[in-house]
Formats: C-alpha cells, structure tokens, sequence
C-alpha cells in the first residue's frame, strides 16, 4: 500500500479528528551479516525496481482484470526496459476489500489472478530473463476472511483469539484510534459474537494480527520461507512501522492530537515499544538465510528514525522509503487537496537531499515519485498537458535514475501516462476514495470540492489500466475493464511510443542503460547539490573516483538558467531530453540535461 501511504494517513488522520472530534536458499544474505558503507556493492543498490499493479497490466481471459498468464506474455517488454527487478502488488488469495491488501491466505493466488501453477510459470520465466521478483509482504493486518480472524471471533477462548487484537465490551468503548478506511473514523470495530472489539488500523475487513503474540511472528515467518524457498527474490513490507503496538493502548486525547499531530502518529500509532525486536528476529530466522532484497514501506519513519531500520549493524532491513517527498505540496488540514499555487521546488530540493545525507556514510536509500498509492508521476510533478507532457515526463525520470539510492519505477511512467480524472464518484473503485466521500456527505461537507481534488491526489489515478495500443481497451483485455482506460491511450500507448525514437520510452532506456554503464558514478557517487535557491531548476553532481557528472533539471514551463558555478566549457552532453541540447546552463520547458565533465 502504503494503502495508507504516510500522506494519505497524515491527511485522512487529520481529517477523522475534526469529522470524529534467480535466488538460491542457502546463500546467506551479506547485507544482513555485515557492516556496509553506501559504496559497499549489492546487486539490490545497482537494480532498477519496476513496480507493477498486477491488476492493470493484462488481462488473458477477458474477465477484465490483469492477471498472471497475462503478465507472463509481456515479459520480453519488462525485459526491453532494461529493468532488473520487479515488484509485484499483492496476488494472494484475497476477497478484495482493499484491492489484495485483505489477505485471506497468504499461501494460495486470488482466484482472478490465476493458479499456483501460473505463478511458478511467470517467476521462471522473470528469472529466465535476469529479472527478480520483489512480493508485496501485508503482515499487519490480513483480512478478516482468514481462517485465523474466522476462528478468532467465534469465542474468546479459541486457541486463534490471541492473534489478533480484541477488547472486551465490559470494559466499556476501547479508546480512540483512527480507522483509516472507515466512515465513522474508528479503528475498534465492534463484533457482537463475543461482545467485544477489534483493531483495525485500516478496513473493518482488515483486522490487526497481534505481534505481541510470539505464535503469530512464527506463522509469519514460516510463511516468508515457504515463499523465498519457491525462489522469490526478496519482499517490500507493507505498512511494517505499524506491526508493534502498545497493547495498554493509552488514552489519545482530542487535545493532544490537534496539537501534537505527528507526536500521536509515532507515540500511538507506529513504531511500537518492539518493533526493532521483531524485525531483529525476523532477520534472524529468515531473511539472514537467503541473497534476498527488502524494503520497508516507511510510514512514520523520519531522517533521525530511518537508519533504525536499514543499518547494517542492526541486522534488520537493507531498505525503507520515505512519505517526506511525496507529502510535499498539499494543503494543511484537508484531505490530500493540492495548494493551487503548486509546490516549492527550492523544499523539493532540499527533501531529497536531505536524506540523500541520511545514507551518506550507511545504509542505503531509495528514490521513488509514484507508486499504486500516487496519482500519476507526470500529473503530480510535471505537466501533463499535450505541450509539455513528454518533456517533463523525461525530466522527472531523469531525476528517478540519476539520485543516489534504488530507483523504484512505476509501470506507465515510462510512457507518460497521465491521471485519469475522474468527474464522478461512481467512476472510483479505491475504497480510500469512496470512503472518505462518504465521510464528507455524512457531514454535509463540499462534495465537488473533494472530487476535484481527488483529481489530482486520488489513488485510482494510477490504477487505470495500461495502454499497450490504441484500440478500444488500450490492448489490455478483450472485456469490460475492471476500471475505465483514460481516452488518451489514442495517444499515449506502447505501440506509438515504439515507433517514435524521440518517445518517453525510448528515452527511459536509455537513461536504464546509462545507469549501468556509468554505475560508479550514478549509483555509488557522492551526491551534491548546487544552486540550492534557483526556484526553477534543480542541479546536482554525482561524482566518482575524480569522475563528475552533472544533471541540469528545470521543473518549469518558461525557460530558466542554472547557476552551478562549474566550468562547462569542455563539458560533454551524454544525454538531453530535446532533439539537440541548448548551450551551456540555459534550459528549455522541462529539458533535462546530463553531462560528463572534465
């Protein structure tokens, strides 16, 4: 998820508080048995991660939904990227409340993805390419169709009842916690079969397992084997900050939440008292056991917490990733509404390189820009309009694949795909969405004020389905799609962008390719931001072994200069996003410039 990425948390939190006043397993994993400095080399810090929303990406038998065999057809594309590594949403059994994220059992595929046998056919087939697979790993909560949430709630003295979180009604209403997905804002759901609470942080069908229970981390565990054992390649770990909770769970007074907004969020919520404990155990008992990848999804984590996690010494995570750059730009105390004045180039700058600092001399960072829970990288960071789409599109992912630290990709970018923007709420299938507007009409709030940011903001945005072609469907199924294909697949499709040398996707493999070439550099070189103040171009170094590569980005729609202070004048142009680059530091709309220097 985050299906609670940390934005739409911190923005749905504030919102419910005025509403509610190829591996092998007997590789040991280096990364997880030694200390390692950023220019210590894995194969992880040298991929480029491609993530991809299996429900969107192909369907093979017209029900409208992507799917495995699906996939498995449109390898040799992956591949043509230049990718390494793919990361996969869930596709665990799963009745669907939160698209896969309500897992009803993690050792068998939803029926609408396909088969256990399709999936062992589409893994070796990713390793007969070179390229890893990344799953989706959703162990805070599962869904309360599992058979362990089934046999939880039928008495409070089955073997199962400790598993998850419960509060017996006797005790009176359990106190305050938000529940993300829910209408009436609580995350206790009452259950009268044994008259008494349950946690859930995020959809009543979600239910919160019990950490605290040793039984429940060893189910967990087992399960992480039985997976890497089938030869999967390393796991990105949903909402992990969440998985320890203070089980006294203290009172969170109105007061203390709107004053010390982020203080409840990490006092409360996230990082409980053994949460380092856990994930210290888990390495131990798996993931030390095998040449594997793993990435936390960040809720909660600051630049102060983030080395907790992804220290060497610790012996926890290789990876985690941040909410600080994406919650950027929109408004305070509204649900992710975007300030129409844009966002400040100048604090965008100074985000990404400030945790650019964290891994300076430890661990290891990533870079990301849109994921299944951001709208669309070019509609919230460029400019999707026909004039500048292509151009700022390029520019942003030259920015992804030339920062310090593992590029996450989402699948689309490389064509530019744009946000779909959907004028009516029965066109959403986001249960964020859908819930959250059923919140505001329940207060007789702007209903059209929050469609028109979802717009924008709306998770559903990257969702769409892919456009492989022009045809009716985009070339994605022969049937109804599950949800609708943005129109501007006539335009904005593989099979245009492959005829075309000048494309967004010609130019992303390039950049790929340029990645691995120059790896010393753009993937292991120091970091260093110049022009710091320019509000309309963002210009950094990456430099190696007494070898500096400079990259010129202008996040603009006028033409503006950069002021690096460097000697250009024997300075070499490996890479433009125009047909011929301009001279010295002035910069086009949206051009990005890569250059070697001297």
């Amino acid at each position: 998820m985050m299906h609670l990425n940390r934005i739409a948390t911190f923005f749905i939190m504030a919102t419910l508080i005025t509403l509610a006043a190829c591996n092998t397993p007997t590789e040991k994993n280096q990364s997880s048995q030694t200390s390692s400095g950023p220019t210590d080399r894995k194969w992880w810090k040298e991929a480029v991660v491609y993530q991809i929303y299996p429900r969107s990406f192909q369907d093979s038998n017209g029900d409208g939904i992507g799917d495995l065999k699906g996939l498995t057809s449109r390898l040799d594309y992956v591949k043509s990227l230049g990718v390494d590594i793919v990361w996969l949403n869930p596709i665990y059994s799963s009745p669907n409340a939160d698209n896969g994220y309500d897992i009803s059992n993690y050792d068998d595929i939803m029926k609408e993805f396909g088969t256990m046998a399709d999936f062992d056919v589409m893994l070796a087939e990713m390793h007969k390419r070179g390229i890893k697979l990344v799953m989706d790993l959703v162990v805070n909560h599962c869904s309360d169709e599992h058979e362990w949430f089934r046999q939880s709630r039928s008495s409070r003295t089955n073997p199962y009842r400790n598993y998850f979180h419960w509060w017996p009604a006797e005790k009176g209403k359990p106190p305050f916690r938000p529940g993300s997905f829910e209408v009436d804002g609580s995350g206790w759901r009452y259950d009268s079969l044994t008259n008494s609470y349950y946690l859930h942080y995020f959809s009543y069908k979600q239910p919160d397992l019990n950490w605290e229970n040793p039984k429940v981390r060893q189910e967990i565990y087992a399960m992480m084997n039985r997976w890497f054992k089938k030869g999967v390649d390393g796991f990105r770990m949903d909402v992990i900050p969440f998985i320890s909770k203070d089980t006294t769970f203290p009172v969170i007074t109105e007061k203390f939440l709107k004053e010390n907004y982020n203080g409840a969020w990490d006092q409360y919520m996230g990082n409980g008292p053994h949460l380092h404990e856990y994930l210290q155990e888990m390495n131990r008992e798996v993931l030390s056991k095998y040449d594997i990848m793993t990435l936390a999804e960040g809720a909660g984590t600051t630049k102060a917490t983030a080395m907790n996690f992804v220290d060497p010494d610790r012996k926890e995570l290789d990876m985690s990733y941040h909410f600080e750059g994406v919650s950027l730009g929109y408004l305070p105390g509204e649900f992710k509404q975007m300030d129409p004045k844009g966002y400040s180039l100048v604090a965008f700058k100074e985000i990404y390189s400030g945790w650019d600092s964290v891994f300076a001399n430890k661990g290891w960072g990533t870079i990301y820009l849109g994921n299944h829970d951001q709208p669309r990288m070019v509609t919230r960071w460029g400019n999707d309009s026909p004039e500048f789409r292509e151009a700022s599109s390029k520019m942003l992912s030259t920015f992804l694949l030339t920062m310090r630290g593992t590029p996450y990709y989402y699948f689309g970018d490389e064509l530019g795909m744009t946000n779909i923007k959907f004028d009516r709420i029965e066109d959403y299938r986001d249960i964020e969405t859908l819930n959250m507007y059923a919140q505001i009409k329940s207060k007789g709030g702007d209903l059209q004020h929050f469609l028109n940011g979802q717009k924008i903001s709306a998770r559903d945005n990257s969702r769409t389905p892919f456009q492989w072609d022009a045809t009716e469907n985009a070339g994605f199924t022969t049937g109804t799609p599950w949800i609708k294909v943005n129109e501007n697949k006539k335009v904005i499709n593989v099979a245009a962008a492959e005829k075309d040398p000048n494309s967004t996707l010609h130019y992303v493999r390039k950049l790929v390719q340029l990645r691995k070439d120059k790896k010393d550099i753009l993937v292991y070189g120091k970091y260093t931001l110049l022009d710091k103040e320019n509000p309309n171009v963002y210009s950094y170094t990456r430099e190696s072994n007494g070898k500096k590569m400079l990259i010129l980005l202008n996040f603009k729609t006028e033409n503006a200069a950069a002021h690096t202070g460097l000697d250009l004048s024997k300075a070499r142009v490996i890479l433009d996003n125009y047909p011929a680059p301009s001279a010295g530091e002035e910069l086009r709309p949206y051009e990005a410039r890569i250059l070697e220097l001297d």
